[in-house]
């Protein structure tokens, strides 16, 4: 994983706190796990044995992942955000034109990514297309059957 990731402040931090319960935690709960499907005898018919050898290899494969993404992390400077231009780490209002809805969105990389709690990525279509813009500027993004949403960007802080 070569690529720059990109973070804010807050995403770094709770990737390290989830880094953090992976390797203080969880690898302490998984050994113990092995441990007591060890003392279950022959472990080549030891289905507690292979779901906890199963955990233990999710585990050191998440712990793995998180810390390249850490490596290779860029952290957003929110100080140096002008609030005047979208970019990564901004919260973005916008009005989709045809609905008339208002929407809040902070823009984030793709390693913090969540519409559930309204953080897109700047990789996504809506993200790639308000990165660059200004209050008061109209973008259209387009839909995978060949149409087009336009929004209106309503306003831009940090």
């Amino acid at each position: 994983m070569a690529n720059e990731i990109l973070l804010t402040k807050d995403g770094k931090k709770k990737l390290e706190e989830r880094l953090e319960y992976l390797e203080k935690v969880k690898r302490l709960e998984v050994a113990e796990k092995i441990k007591e499907a060890r003392s279950f005898g022959d472990l080549s018919e030891n289905a507690e044995y292979d779901a906890a050898k199963d955990e233990q290899g999710m585990i050191e494969g998440e712990i793995a992942e998180i810390n390249a993404k850490l490596l290779n992390a860029t952290i957003i400077d929110e100080d140096n955000l002008d609030g005047k231009t979208v970019s990564v780490g901004c919260f973005v209002t916008i009005l989709d034109m045809e609905e008339r809805d208002t929407q809040e969105y902070q823009l984030v990389g793709t390693t913090e990514a969540d519409i559930s709690r309204n953080k897109i990525s700047n990789e996504s279509p809506l993200g790639a297309a308000l990165i660059g813009k200004k209050k008061g500027q109209t973008i259209a993004v387009a839909l995978p059957n060949g149409d087009a949403v336009k929004y209106k960007i309503m306003g831009i802080r940090v």
